[in-house]
């Protein structure tokens, strides 16, 4: 046998890792540490359930305290003198519009409240028809008036125009209501907004009011 047929076997122990020995103190560390991460969640998520449930009351009350515009309904309308020929001269218009408040908690307050007549986009009449008032939350107020004497600008020549119109079967208005109204909300009380309604309305031969526009809802805005 040859003397330098050899079998070299190498060692690895010297390549296998050294397990680490960790003092008391690192582990309390660690400890210390996962303590404070779990803390920390814990706050983070108390925090933000009350961030949700503060969200969700708001929410709630924003639904229910929400104001709702007043709703009119012209209910009335008529000029008792409509078929005279010299009916302007003694002429006389009434007129009932309701005013509706649906918010459960809301209430308005009114200024006074103006009234104007209109007959092709012409003002033929005005009137203040209410001192200040308050409505109170889930409230029907009737707007009642009767426009003529000196409120009512008529002359004979829009009276002929007037009664043209009526032969024809109809004669349009446009009466407008508009006032300053506050919201009220508990014990807070909003800035003035100047609120307006047109009611489209339309009187047959007798000089009362159709019955297609009889309750019907006048459109609401505010500037």
């Amino acid at each position: 046998m040859r003397s330098d047929d050899r079998i070299l076997i190498q060692s690895t122990a010297g390549n296998r890792p050294m397990k680490r020995h960790h003092t008391a103190r690192y582990y309390a560390h660690r400890v210390k540490e996962s303590l404070t991460t779990r803390v920390s969640k814990l706050i983070c998520t108390i925090f933000l359930f009350i961030l949700f449930v503060l969200g969700l009351i708001t929410f709630i009350l924003w639904l229910s305290l929400r104001p709702h515009r007043p709703r009119f309904h012209i209910h009335e309308f008529s000029i008792p003198s409509f078929s005279q020929e010299n009916g302007y001269a003694n002429a006389n218009i009434i007129f009932n519009v309701t005013a509706r408040n649906s918010n459960p908690k809301v209430g308005f307050y009114y200024d006074a409240v103006q009234v104007a007549l209109n007959y092709q986009e012409q003002n033929i009449g005005d009137m203040t028809l209410l001192f200040p008032f308050y409505q109170e939350p889930k409230n029907t107020i009737i707007l009642a008036g009767n426009l003529g004497g000196a409120a009512l600008k008529v002359t004979g020549e829009r009276w002929q125009q007037i009664m043209a119109d009526r032969t024809r079967g109809a004669v349009n208005f446009s009466l407008e209501l508009s006032s300053s109204i506050r919201f009220k909300i508990f014990t807070w009380v909003s800035k003035r907004h100047k609120i307006h309604a047109t009611c489209a309305v339309g009187v047959g031969l007798d000089g009362s009011i159709l019955p297609t526009y009889k309750d019907k809802k006048c459109p609401v805005y505010f500037t």
